[in-house]
């Protein structure tokens, strides 16, 4: 711990630094440009990107690369006024998918904000809703208050802090300490005494308990211990669609990810409500849709794992451990000695209903589209998925074998993330084969983006599933008799669009094309636009 003589931009980098930031995603402005100096000499690599939305799911998909052991957030920069406010979408995104993400935004000096007002806005204001916490940097204490964010963006359930940077303050020498940063505890211990023990009661006596599995249990890294804990015991695990792969999907005690579908809904529910003990392991309903709304019988007893209150009044819970996970489910398998569990083997029968519910048809269309590339591409290839009705077929198709290797937005379910999302991860760990899908309005919205992904020179693919229609909303008019307005749209020349900026594009009708454009593009030293034209109305009743 020594004085300084560092610019309050680069107190903020070198603290950024210290908890092992890498990289950082934005577009500049002369707000920020101490910051993005503080940045480079800090060795923190700066990616430009053509829109603060898509340079915040960018640090998202990267965070996703690197997440174990980490204390490392994801690094989203924007300047003044229309920078911030374009970031407003992914910042809350961040705060309901929990991703630690640190925000930083240039600001004028409070005296010159008195008499000038162009650009000029409460940065503060806006985002305090959809923050974990929002500072304004002060000369004198600009390492202290990174302290408080890196803290703050990690405690309990993880999420954006802002910090706002005064160009004064990032721009002057300060003399204040510079420390190393504080220890932070990784784990806490569950609730213990007689909540401990009423919860080890009830599970001690359950002859039908099944485990639910959501987003907590993604960022706390707990899939090695959920999976051990369910395998001791025999327990079926269901997960959300943020925690596939918390327990391997083509694993027997593995009932899949679930929470979009109807379909999926009309088989799993029936069996949850035969539960006599539910176990949720950092669950929290946000994701689901209102069918998911007090799901279990009034008989079974509800016990919870959570690193936080839940407050959303969608189900019942009887007893709440507010802590860890890993610890708890430790503490939990002392209570059982019966490794049994399911005597009438609903959960296998409950598994084989599904399969054959989302048997893949014989015609070429969505379905196809996915079992061909989950058949060709490498088992370690991680996939992003856009919101829209590929995304619902796609959840419920595709096997996830590790957690952080099905990426979506799902709590907000905000279009245009996939793109940048697997640009972000593919930049955090170039090895790892990536796959982007999209339905071609999503790929619209986030079109600037293949420039950057062309500049990585990496071989990225990106599915789209040409339709020429809203889908998902389209169905959605239809089944509720509603005139067709607004869903359908002329086509766009994809494969033109990307190999005019860079990419190789190719139009797929057919799975040859397919399988052998996709192993192609594992090799390529650009992105691989794969425009697989589908049926309109193609996901009726897929799912």
């Amino acid at each position: 711990m020594s004085k300084t003589s560092l610019t309050g931009a680069q107190i903020i980098a070198q603290k950024l630094k210290q908890s092992g930031c890498k990289r950082a995603f934005g577009i500049p402005g002369g707000e920020v440009l101490a910051i993005l100096d503080g940045l480079d000499q800090a060795g923190i690599d700066f990616h430009l990107t053509k829109h603060e939305n898509a340079a915040g799911f960018m640090a998202e998909g990267a965070w996703h690369a690197e997440p174990d052991g980490s204390r490392a957030p994801g690094i989203l920069v924007a300047t003044i006024g229309p920078g911030v406010a374009n970031a407003v979408n992914v910042v809350a995104n961040a705060m309901q998918d929990r991703v630690p993400l640190i925000f930083l935004t240039g600001c004028v000096d409070a005296a010159e904000a008195e008499t000038y007002t162009h650009q000029v806005f409460d940065h503060q204001a806006m985002l305090r809703p959809i923050v974990k916490a929002t500072f304004k940097a002060s000369a004198g204490t600009v390492g202290v208050m990174m302290e408080k964010a890196l803290a703050l963006a990690f405690e309990g359930q993880p999420g954006p802090v802002h910090i706002d940077v005064p160009i004064d303050v990032a721009e002057n020498t300060s003399n204040e300490l510079l420390r190393e940063l504080p220890k932070q505890a990784s784990t806490s211990m569950p609730a213990v005494g007689e909540t401990l023990g009423a919860a080890m009661d009830g599970f001690a006596q359950a002859k039908n308990p099944i485990i639910i599995a959501g987003v907590d249990a993604v960022t706390e890294n707990a899939s090695v211990a959920l999976t051990n804990f369910a395998e001791s015991l025999s327990i079926p695990v269901i997960t959300t669609y943020k925690g596939k792969g918390l327990i391997s999907e083509d694993h027997p005690l593995s009932m899949g990810g679930h929470g979009l579908s109807p379909k999926s809904d009309k088989i799993l529910l029936p069996f949850i409500a035969k539960s006599d003990f539910i176990l949720l392991v950092g669950y929290d309903p946000i994701e689901m849709r209102t069918g998911w709304r007090n799901i279990w019988n009034d008989g079974a007893t509800v016990v919870e794992i959570t690193p936080t209150l839940r407050t959303h009044g969608m189900h019942r819970v009887d007893i709440t451990l507010n802590g860890a996970i890993e610890p708890a489910l430790l503490q939990l398998a002392h209570a059982r000695t019966e490794k049994s569990c399911w005597p009438d083997g609903e959960p296998s029968e409950t598994r084989a209903a599904l399969a054959q519910a989302f048997a893949t048809p014989d015609s070429w269309g969505p379905a196809q589209v996915f079992d061909t590339l989950n058949a060709c591409l490498p088992q370690e290839t991680v996939i992003t998925a856009d919101s829209g009705a590929h995304r619902i077929l796609l959840s419920q198709k595709w096997q996830s074998k590790h957690p952080h290797a099905f990426l979506q937005s799902t709590a907000l379910c905000t279009m245009g993330c996939a793109v940048p999302l697997a640009a972000g991860y593919k930049m955090a760990k170039p090895e790892i084969p990536v796959c982007a899908f999209v339905g071609d309005a999503g790929l619209e919205m986030m079109l600037g983006e293949l420039a950057t992904i062309r500049d990585m020179k990496q071989p990225l693919l990106i599915c789209v599933l040409v339709d020429e229609s809203l889908a998902l909303i389209e169905l959605k008019q239809r089944n509720t008799q509603r005139k067709n307005v607004g869903v359908d749209f002329e086509g766009t020349d994809f494969v033109a669009v990307a190999n005019a900026m860079g990419g190789h594009g190719v139009w797929v009708n057919d799975v040859e094309t397919l399988r052998s454009e996709a192993q192609l593009g594992l090799s390529h030293n650009t992105f691989t636009l794969l425009a697989c034209r589908i049926d309109r109305r193609a996901y009726d009743g897929a799912f």
